[in-house]
């Protein structure tokens, strides 16, 4: 069973850069976890101003 995104963007936000912070080491790691299309996350994301930064493993404000 793959792990459903909330459809508030904000909360999507929240929720991902939690679990990456608290739970992951990597978007790959997390997206792997919960059967996520790493590439779906970030096009949502990326529709809502956030893009992803590896260096601090949080998804940002562009």
């Amino acid at each position: 069973m793959s792990f459903k995104l909330p459809d508030d963007p904000y909360i999507c936000l929240s929720l991902i850069n939690m679990k990456l912070r608290d739970q992951y080491a990597t978007l790959d790691q997390l997206c792997d976890d919960l059967q996520l299309d790493c590439d779906v996350l970030i096009a949502h994301l990326k529709g809502h101003s956030f893009h992803y930064d590896p260096q601090s493993n949080q998804f940002k404000s562009i």
